[in-house]
């Protein structure tokens, strides 16, 4: 599947050079590591954002979530925000961000 170039480009602005960060290519998707632990991406048209199980689940009630899936596999923690709820970079910076606080817990790789 490939992965929205727009989108990308907007999320590499807001990531910017935010130490810790890097960016890597992965079936077919373009995924953020902070620390060496995915946090973020753009599956489709859509962003990825890696949270904890508490978190997973609070977000999923939020509109435009859902789970995404990887092939016909749920994805367990992970969210996919749809591109309709990703109209401003407010709201896109907020959700990059979840996923890279959530990364910032883990022990880096």
């Amino acid at each position: 599947m490939a992965y929205d170039e727009s989108l990308a480009t907007r999320v590499r602005a807001l990531v910017g050079e935010m130490p810790g960060v890097t960016e890597k290519k992965m079936f077919g998707t373009l995924v953020f590591l902070f620390q060496g632990n995915m946090s973020c991406g753009v599956y489709g048209d859509g962003l990825i954002v890696r949270l904890s199980p508490d978190a997973s689940a609070a977000a999923l009630a939020e509109p435009g979530v859902r789970v995404p899936e990887m092939g016909s596999r749920p994805m367990k923690n992970w969210i996919m925000v749809d591109p309709d709820h990703l109209a401003d970079d407010d709201t896109l910076d907020d959700w990059i961000q979840r996923g890279v606080l959530h990364a910032r817990g883990l022990p880096a790789k």
